[in-house]
């Protein structure tokens, strides 16, 4: 027998086998690496509402100082006495 046979069919024995074990190692690392995009789209999510739910807050409250802080808008009126009418007299 020479000496390529056994090698030969070593490889056409082996060569299905590896096959199915390289589709299968694949298929799992782009399962995890798909599953592991989705839980970091979703902490994404979360960490972006809890960032605008923050903001909103701090918004709200700089608001409210800024009401209580700055003076009364209000106009007050004060009621002062009429000027005195002059009288001219009549030319006559």
């Amino acid at each position: 027998m020479p000496p390529f046979v056994v090698p030969y069919l070593i490889g056409l024995v082996t060569a299905p086998l590896a096959g199915a074990v390289t589709k299968a190692l694949f298929r799992g690392t782009v399962k995890t690496t798909v599953g592991l995009a989705l839980q970091l789209k979703k902490l994404a999510a979360e960490a972006s509402e809890e960032l605008q739910d923050l903001t909103a807050e701090a918004s709200a409250e700089f608001a409210a100082t800024e009401v209580q802080t700055q003076p009364s808008t209000t106009a007050v009126v004060t009621k002062t006495a009429a000027p005195p009418r002059v009288t001219v007299p009549a030319k006559g």
